[in-house]
């Protein structure tokens, strides 16, 4: 159990650890500032704004703040979100004041505990929450955002973005429908109008030139069936075909990341930040037994590493009521009164759900209690 509990303590202190790390983004205000993380994985070159600190979010996704503050966020020119509470980790379902006030709703699961997971998962369905996702997704340096990988925007794409604000045919919306965020066709709608725009290689990249017009490629010569009377001066059809073709693949479009993208990456990064919480806190035993015939009322507490397991809320549970029964719950003292019911041989779990009081998220811990 010591080993258990051993292996917890390292697992906080080494987030704990990625989160205070110093900052490498330019940012102003004192050191004595919090550290706070957008996504767990990261995501890197959104500049953002509190009441007193400013920067550019690092490879982390590291930013400062005071509690109590609230964070903006644009890419480059273009402003995203504003009026979103600072804390130690901050995801996109928080950018939106609905969604965020949604996220205090707990659902049950099928035990009858609450659980936040699952209100999650119903509103990663928010289509102004996926717009947003997808178009920060397809401003990624490399097309896909694989597991256990966060969000780079680099400042070569940014440079390209601010260029091609000014010439799109509206503002970037995203709280239109996902048809029409996504609309491209005819008449692309703006985000796909600037996507169009951003070249995701080096400068010097062939496919960061124009591509060849049909009117060039129409006036080229074909090429020789002899590669003896090939000129190697002249851009044959062919060659300026395969150009073309180059070039025009390596644009981007919301196409190329679409809803169920969206929902898999805030998925994992949800899943990443609820694994860190979790493993801050601890049963103060996990498995125990009792004899039969001791029927007093027993407690288990609920302790956090490092500090006061401060809590908002608590449920419990026994997985066998006839032989352990939960009497009852205390978010001030953190823990929970049981007594022993059944005879010896028997056994049962109890399945303790809490919330610390600095988050909206549920934490579950088992203890499995023996009668002998």
């Amino acid at each position: 159990m010591r080993s258990v509990h051993l292996t917890r303590l390292l697992l906080t202190l080494v987030a704990a650890a990625a989160l205070s790390g110093c900052l490498d983004d330019g940012s102003s205000g004192s050191d004595d500032a919090s550290v706070g993380r957008l996504n767990y994985n990261g995501f890197e070159g959104l500049s953002y704004q509190t009441a007193s600190q400013s920067g550019t979010t690092n490879i982390e996704g590291e930013f400062r703040y005071y509690p109590g503050e609230t964070l903006s966020f644009r890419v480059g020119d273009l402003a995203l979100v504003d009026g979103v509470p600072a804390q130690e980790f901050v995801t996109p379902l928080e950018f939106y004041a609905d969604v965020r006030a949604a996220l205090a709703n707990p659902a049950f699961d099928d035990e009858g505990l609450s659980t936040h997971t699952l209100t999650e998962q119903q509103l990663l369905s928010d289509p102004t929450l996926r717009n947003l996702t997808r178009f920060l997704m397809a401003l990624n340096w490399t097309e896909n955002v694989r597991e256990g990988e966060g969000i780079e925007i680099r400042e070569r794409v940014i440079q390209q973005l601010n260029a091609a604000l000014p010439g799109l045919s509206g503002p970037i919306d995203f709280t239109v429908s996902e048809q029409a965020f996504a609309a491209q066709e005819e008449n692309p709608s703006p985000a796909n109008q600037l996507l169009a725009e951003i070249c995701f290689y080096p400068a010097d990249d062939e496919r960061c030139t124009l591509p060849p017009t049909l009117a060039d490629i129409d006036a080229a010569p074909p090429r020789p069936e002899n590669d003896e009377d090939r000129d190697p001066e002249i851009d044959y059809r062919e060659d300026l075909e395969a150009k073309r073709e180059r070039i025009l693949d390596a644009k981007r479009s919301l196409e190329d990341i679409d809803a169920e993208d969206a929902r898999t990456y805030l998925t994992r990064e949800l899943k990443a930040i609820s694994t860190v919480i979790a493993n801050r806190y601890y049963l103060n035993e996990d498995v125990i037994s009792h004899p039969a015939e001791d029927t007093d009322l027993k407690s288990v507490s609920i302790r956090r590493i490092g500090g006061a397991a401060n809590l908002a809320e608590v449920e419990a549970i026994s997985t066998r009521p006839v032989e352990v029964v939960v009497n009852a719950t205390s978010w001030q003292e953190a823990d929970v009164e049981y007594f022993v019911a059944g005879d010896a041989g028997g056994e049962s779990e109890l399945v303790v759900s809490f919330r610390p009081d600095d988050t909206y998220r549920w934490v579950r811990k088992q203890l499995r209690v023996l009668i002998r």
